[in-house]
């Protein structure tokens, strides 16, 4: 453990995640294109077509929030699960220990790199929708605090899915199996207000709504839950987030056996 603040080592190791997502930037920036195309020709043009405006905004606008955040939540997990689940695998992960590199600030370098990569694939499916729907962004601050904090807070918990997998399968388990139904059941695509009332209580456990539904609300400044609550489902995650990973380095759970 080094006795102050290792710039020097994060930095590296934040160097050496980017690289090799610079080593794939055309493939990675084409994918998000390719895809947010589609929706917009899918949901946008041919449902788009058919429904009125959600909450007055058109409906192709309506669902650039969800689709941003739908890509943020998968990108940032993988991004996070991988970047440390690959030195578990190949056995690096031991010299990173020995390093003189904290357990905070291998976090932050690992965490900050995968959070860049969403981000900027994030701004990436934002300004591909610009050319399909007009955009006008209410609160832009809010949808950057919004952004970086759903970021951070999802590479947090690919970290700890990276800690946690036992091979390559499970990195893909919890976001196909539970992320990614979550967030289309979340409102990414229709608002909750649009269900009957049961299921509209039932929705309201997903924790999803509330990320997709504060990010929309800085968009259009309307939500369907409040904004106070939407900022504090994504708080305590991250606070969640925070106290596991601070217990999987004490214990040295997956790491030192």
């Amino acid at each position: 453990m080094s006795g102050g603040f290792n710039g020097h080592g994060v930095w590296a190791i934040y160097r050496f995640e980017m690289a090799r997502f610079m080593r794939t930037v055309g493939q990675s920036l084409v994918t998000p294109v390719i895809t947010t195309s589609l929706y917009f020709v899918v949901f946008g043009a041919a449902i788009g077509s058919r429904m009125e405006q959600v909450h007055g905004v058109d409906y192709g606008a309506f669902i650039v929030p969800g689709l941003i955040m739908l890509s943020l939540f998968t990108q940032s997990l993988s991004n996070a699960s991988f970047g440390i689940y690959f030195p578990r695998f190949t056995g690096t992960i031991y010299e990173l220990l020995s390093a003189p590199v904290s357990y905070l600030e291998m976090v932050l370098a690992y965490v900050g790199a995968a959070a860049t990569k969403s981000i900027i694939l994030g701004l990436v499916i934002l300004l591909t929708a610009s050319f399909f729907v007009p955009l006008h962004i209410a609160h832009p601050a809010w949808m950057v605090a919004f952004l970086v904090l759903t970021a951070v807070t999802f590479s947090l918990f690919g970290f700890i899915i990276g800690l946690w997998a036992k091979g390559f399968e499970q990195l893909q388990l919890i976001p196909m199996l539970i992320i990614t139904p979550l967030t289309f059941l979340g409102g990414a695509f229709y608002s909750i207000d649009m269900l009957p009332p049961v299921w509209r209580t039932v929705t309201l456990f997903n924790p999803v709504v509330y990320l997709i539904d504060g990010f929309r609300w800085s968009f259009f400044g309307t939500a369907d839950v409040g904004v106070g609550w939407s900022l504090g489902a994504i708080c305590g995650f991250l606070a969640l987030c925070l106290v596991v990973v601070a217990w999987m380095f004490r214990t040295g759970y997956r790491l030192k056996n």
